[in-house]
């Protein structure tokens, strides 16, 4: 968790780098190019081993309009969600242990994404988007100095609702945009916990190019 939050923070500080430095160039990277960087905030949506909403994730996004609205591109994101569990009795090898616990689930979803975009060339750009790929995700469970997990891959679907902002002619604009995912991914051998797919809901905010 520490490796996520030293990760967040240095991305965090590109951005703001970004806005400084990148005043001079264009508002989208060409004519019929696009790209944001984001921070994430991720809320799972039934989960039983990790169910509290976290801002511990980034987005990563770019693409090219094939038309005056469609725009095909490539996205990447991560987040880290987490659950203290009290203690309890489990069961470990051939014996059993009295501790509480520390649930965390890592999910990295990446693939092919697709938009429809209002008004561009405008100040205010709203779209819609879909989001089509695989994910990664790994299953955690944290007590006393021992570590127990499970990796796992799954197919992942995210419709998306976006406005990106451009207030100068010149320089980067801003990205707002809120989410629904699932992913298909299953735990089953962590102790005893079940988890049957991956549903979040969240937004992210950052910076558009």
């Amino acid at each position: 968790m520490k490796t996520i939050k030293y990760i967040s923070t240095r991305v965090l500080a590109v951005i703001a780098l970004a806005l400084v430095f990148a005043l001079p160039a264009k508002a989208q990277l060409s004519d019929n190019g696009y790209a944001s960087v984001d921070w994430k905030f991720n809320a799972p949506l039934g989960s039983d081993f990790a169910n509290k909403a976290s801002g511990w994730g980034m987005n990563f996004e770019g693409g090219y309009f094939l038309s005056d609205n469609i725009g095909l591109g490539l996205f990447l994101n991560y987040s880290s969600n987490h659950k203290y569990v009290g203690q309890q009795l489990l069961a470990v090898n051939n014996g059993v242990l009295y501790t509480d616990q520390q649930h965390t689930t890592f999910q990295l979803p990446f693939g092919a994404a697709i938009r429809y975009q209002f008004n561009r060339g405008g100040v205010w750009q709203p779209y819609f988007a879909g989001k089509l790929g695989a994910e990664y995700a790994k299953y955690t469970s944290f007590y006393n100095v021992f570590e127990s997990y499970q990796k796992t891959w799954g197919f992942y679907v995210s419709p998306e609702i976006g406005i990106n902002v451009f207030p100068w002619a010149y320089g980067p604009g801003l990205h707002l945009a809120i989410y629904y995912s699932y992913g298909s991914n299953k735990v089953n051998k962590v102790f005893n916990y079940n988890d049957k797919g991956l549903s979040n809901f969240g937004f992210t905010l950052g910076v558009a190019f």
